[in-house]
């Protein structure tokens, strides 16, 4: 609120520039706004008369007064506007073309045949509540109480005029969680004065030890404990100027009880709370730790169980609330409330965390005190609250404190050094100029040493000094400098390989896929996996967001498999994906394990079968310059058809395995059709690349053609025939055509005939038939002596 901001410090600026300055000086302002600023052309009104209208028995008809030459004449159906009871009432009037809230415009106009020159308003038509205004009602006209006049518009006679900036703090300040913090910030930036206030607090309602004691069990988990007890107590509405400001900070008022905890919450960024003694058992305050299996009821009517590493406040018997997170149902403030014990108290911000993790909530005070408060403010807060009270008159407040303070109270100091500053900044300023910016932040700078503030949490060492002159010396000042060193950024050869992979799927028509690493052990049900592979030794996460993503994925197939299930049972008819998948293979029980990159290629479609896959893979193959390609067939894999698998090696090293998905595992994901699935070690694929690339000229000789009909058995791989082949012709080999495979009646049983065309090149010479079928003598004997024969 920049109303409550001007209470310590005075600024001349828009809210805009406001706004640009304070985040250029690290307090970063994600945007403002302005209260009222939908409504427009709204004033107080004074109704004149109030007449029955004369065709509607729940209409009346008010001449009011807005400030004009004339009354106008307003018709309205709210019941608290009554002839003889309403004049004289000083009300809203929305005239001819006003604006209301949520883009409504009200023109004149006619109800029953009487003309209507504006509209009446209530507190919903205006965006309030009856928490706003408690003396207004809810159902009817809002009949302003307050000191207005006729004319005035009506956001500035209610108030509804502040200006609220939101800041987006980060989780080391949480000093600025707070309008003393953040006017800090603003006197800082602007280098103006800052007119902080020192609570006073008479205290006249006795001694706070005829009524209440505190002990504090957990001195580690709670560093301070301050408490102060206010007797005859009077629960009533706050005062406009407290509501209008919780308004504006986004809290809505209650009472002036609990306003008053909320107030110094947001002043002093201190959360407070307020107990009804009458419910604190014993007149005494226990912190501890709870004990297993107790509960405790909380302001939101949930009864939630306790663990013995969470801190609770309790009395004699019970807990009453949940120390830093949220109070008891018990602890509340009630109408009939006499007697309150307000407290002040620094826990432990990771234990709050974990408190309020536990229990699945975050309130506005575990916010705060799970980035680690200033225990000094504890005192300065409870004193704020208590003059509070005796500001508005609620109570009477006992005289002492009861204070529990088990924290280091010197300051913290850092060693000031303006060289080393100006070297790491890159910055030539003088040491005065230093000092200067670190006093207007409440550094104190004594010599070689700066003494660091006690809101100030976040200050460990000199980087941080740094930082603090750069933001007040201004980021933007800092001179652009060059890098320093001769390094500069590139590819390495691996992740210029990946861009190879990547580009030649992509131009093949695969659209790239990411999954998550972490899976599900079902997974590896789902590919019927067998109960004793080492791939189900899986790496277990210590904390998983649940069974469905707790460990590390030794196969990337069940991740391809399930965004083709998703495709599939989305309706589309053809799928052709790919990922650059990880893979972790366990190595030890304490030690990390081996990750893997894999190429994982998965497809289904009308016109994909084994040998689409296979293509795929062999141009991927030749776009990465890997060649010595072996294909062995796998019938025992479970997860594939027990045809339609096979295993590729390059230069002897496993590769991975290419086939088609067994029906079970497609039956598995809901998919009715066939799915093929290629997975491929990239490593493997990086480690027999061509890392260059070979010259080959323009051939000058012509080549010469034989085509081969051989007759094998139907089992014989002709990967094998070809590799036979080639080693046979030798060089003068250019390629091998695999162009039919038979098997009918013409050939014997249990044979099949495989055609292959052979072309033969000389790069010095053109061939005779001397040199051709010196070569095709060569081929014919190897392949003989695997019992393959020319076909007749």
């Amino acid at each position: 609120s920049m109303k409550w901001l001007a209470d310590y410090v005075t600024i001349d600026t828009t809210p805009k520039q406001y706004s640009h300055a304070l985040t250029m000086s690290g307090s970063k302002v994600e945007g403002y706004t302005v209260e009222g600023a939908e409504i427009s052309n709204v004033v107080v009104g004074k109704i004149v008369s109030v007449d029955k209208h004369p065709d509607a028995d729940k209409l009346v008809v008010c001449q009011v007064e807005v400030g004009q030459d004339a009354p106008v004449q307003i018709v309205t159906g709210a019941p608290n506007i009554q002839k003889g009871v309403s004049e004289g009432a000083l009300v809203p009037v929305a005239l001819h073309n006003s604006m209301l809230p949520g883009g409504k415009n009200i023109k004149k106009g006619k109800l029953r045949g009487v003309e209507s020159q504006g509209m009446l308003c209530s507190l919903g038509e205006l965006g309030l509540t009856i928490h706003d205004f408690p003396y207004a009602i809810e159902d009817g006209i809002f009949v302003l109480e307050e000191d207005c006049h006729v004319g005035q518009p009506i956001c500035e006679a209610i108030g509804l005029n502040d200006t609220c900036v939101e800041f987006e703090i980060t989780s080391n300040r949480p000093d600025c969680m707070s309008v003393t913090g953040l006017a800090r910030e603003t006197a800082a930036t602007y280098n103006v004065p800052l007119n902080l206030h020192t609570p006073v607090v008479k205290g006249q309602g006795g001694k706070i030890g005829d009524l209440l004691s505190v002990v504090v069990e957990n001195q580690d988990l709670c560093k301070a404990y301050l408490a102060r007890v206010v007797k005859n107590v009077k629960i009533g509405p706050s005062p406009r100027w407290m509501r209008e400001r919780l308004r504006a900070c986004g809290v809505r008022p209650i009472n002036n009880i609990v306003d008053i905890t909320n107030y110094v919450m947001l002043e002093y960024g201190q959360p407070m709370h307020a107990f009804d003694l009458k419910y604190v058992e014993g007149g005494k305050i226990v912190v501890r730790n709870a004990k297993a299996g107790e509960t405790i009821v909380t302001l939101d009517g949930i009864e939630r169980t306790l663990s013995p590493e969470m801190l609770v406040i309790a009395d004699a018997q019970k807990p009453v609330a949940v120390a830093g997170v949220i109070g008891g149902e018990y602890s509340g403030i009630m109408d009939d409330t006499q007697t309150v014990v307000f407290e002040s108290a620094n826990f432990l911000g990771t234990s709050v965390r974990t408190t309020a993790k536990k229990l699945g909530m975050r309130t506005e005070a575990s916010s705060r005190y799970e980035k680690g408060l200033d225990p000094h403010i504890t005192f300065e807060a409870v004193q704020r609250a208590c003059e509070l009270v005796e500001m508005l008159g609620a109570g009477d407040v006992c005289e002492d404190i009861i204070a529990c303070e088990h924290y280091d109270k010197a300051l913290k100091t850092v060693r000031f050094e303006p060289d080393w500053t100006n070297e790491f900044l890159g910055i030539h300023i003088s040491r005065e100029q230093m000092v200067e910016y670190l006093g207007r932040l409440g550094f104190v700078v004594n010599g070689d040493t700066i003494t660091v503030p006690s809101f100030r949490t976040d200050i460990e060492h000199k980087a941080d000094i740094a930082e603090e002159i750069a933001r007040m010396y201004g980021y933007d000042n800092i001179p652009i400098t060059a890098t320093r060193g001769v390094a500069q950024g590139k590819l390495t050869e691996k992740q210029k390989f990946e861009r190879r992979v990547n580009d030649a799927l992509l131009a093949m028509g695969c659209y790239e896929i990411m999954t998550y690493s972490f899976i599900s052990p079902k997974y590896y049900d789902n590919i019927r996996l067998d109960k004793n592979s080492p791939k189900r030794d899986s790496i277990r996460i210590l904390n998983p967001l649940g069974e469905d993503t707790s460990i590390m994925r030794t196969t990337a197939i069940p991740s391809m498999l399930e965004s083709l299930a998703r495709n599939y049972s989305n309706r589309n008819l053809d799928a052709s994906l790919y990922e650059l998948a990880s893979e972790y293979i366990k190595t030890g029980e304490d030690t990390l394990p081996n990750e893997y990159k894999t190429v994982t290629i998965g497809l289904y479609g009308q016109d994909k079968d084994f040998y689409t896959l296979k293509g795929m893979v062999e141009s991927l193959l030749k776009a990465t310059d890997v060649t010595d390609l072996d294909i062995t067939p796998v019938k025992d894999d479970p997860t594939f058809h027990p045809g339609r698998c096979a295993r590729l090696s390059v230069g002897g090293e496993d590769l991975g395995v290419i086939g088609e998905i067994h029906p079970a595992v497609c039956e598995n994901y809901g998919i009715l059709t066939k799915v093929y699935v290629a997975n491929l070690y990239l490593d493997v694929l990086f480690a027999h690349h061509a890392t260059q690339k070979q010259y080959k000229a323009l051939p000058k000789h012509p080549a010469v053609t034989r085509d081969l009909a051989l007759l094998c058995d139907a089992s014989q791989p002709v990967h094998e025939l070809e590799k036979a082949i080639q080693k046979a012709a030798g060089k003068l080999l250019e390629s091998i055509t695999l162009f039919d495979v038979y098997q009918g009646q013409q050939i014997e049983k249990g044979k099949k005939s495989v055609a292959y065309s052979i072309v033969l090149r000389a790069e010095d010479r053109t061939l005779n038939d001397q040199d051709v079928e010196h070569v095709m003598n060569k081929v014919l004997k190897a392949l003989e002596n695997m019992q393959v024969t020319l076909r007749s």
